[in-house]
């Protein structure tokens, strides 16, 4: 049993919070403790919470997670990450960057989008800016490649942004993207996904260090062997189960992002 209550903070998108509201609860009842949960207030690479490593857990994207790693690497590890229903996943804890247009588009492919309006949830986020100028840069396309690039500050903004003519596209986590086609069937009749960039590990569950490993491996067995409700809430967000993971499994991210920054690609700035 875990003596102390812990504080659990989500920086993924909210269509889900009321999925990680149910962890919580399940993990309460699993370790028979308080937990307390919150979604961030700000960038978790500036968070004061995380600077002064006063979390225990966290829901995270896997680019600040490992580019925090790097700055202080005895103060977090990776332990799970959800493994989705679809196909698409192939029953791995994965998921894409969907880059979405609207349907009354011509846009057929990323080659296309040249010249057009991009918009992003967040410069810190891997699904909605990193992978687009990975896949920019690999693909042997100038870092100025679009006219415009706006911030919208969440992935579900971004959407409505594309969907109302506001911006031409935007790259979305598919499985927010998921999400929010479930919440709102009447969107997908709006959206058109014309590339799919990954697959990417998925946004995984922390622990802080200063749990100690004990506590830590409670914690993770745990989210492997949920119970009946918490696999009611995982059935309804399609997620088939948590899985084991590593902070080793997102040093690709690292690598992916140092590349991008190397190769000029710091900004996505208009031409």
């Amino acid at each position: 049993m875990i003596a102390k209550p812990l504080w659990l903070v989500s920086y993924l998108a909210p269509n889900s919070f009321w999925f990680y509201q149910a962890v919580r609860a399940y993990l309460s009842r699993a370790l028979e403790i308080d937990i307390q949960i919150t979604e961030g207030a700000c960038d978790p690479l500036d968070d004061p919470l995380v600077l002064g490593d006063r979390l225990d857990l966290a829901f995270i994207c896997g680019l600040p997670f490992i580019r925090h790693s790097h700055r202080c690497p005895r103060q977090w590890r990776a332990i799970a990450a959800p493994v989705m229903n679809a196909p698409r996943y192939q029953q791995h804890p994965v998921y894409f960057s969907d880059v979405v247009v609207s349907c009354r588009s011509a846009f057929t492919t990323l080659a296309d989008l040249e010249g057009t309006t991009f918009c992003y949830n967040d410069p810190g986020s891997n699904s909605g800016y990193q992978l687009m100028r990975q896949a920019l840069m690999q693909a042997g396309y100038p870092p100025h490649f679009f006219k415009q690039v706006i911030q919208s500050g969440a992935h579900q903004r971004s959407l409505r942004w594309v969907a109302d003519g506001l911006a031409d596209c935007a790259a979305i986590d598919s499985t927010v993207l998921e999400q929010e086609l479930r919440d709102y069937p009447d969107l997908a009749g709006q959206l058109r996904t014309v590339a799919s960039i990954g697959p990417c590990p998925m946004p995984p569950v922390v622990a802080s260090d200063h749990l100690g490993m004990t506590q830590i491996a409670a914690i993770q067995s745990a989210l492997l062997n949920p119970d009946a409700e918490l696999r009611s809430a995982m059935n309804k967000a399609s997620i088939q189960g948590y899985a084991a993971v590593t902070t080793d499994d997102y040093e690709a991210i690292a690598q992916g992002y140092d590349a991008a920054i190397q190769a000029g690609y710091e900004i996505l700035s208009a031409s």
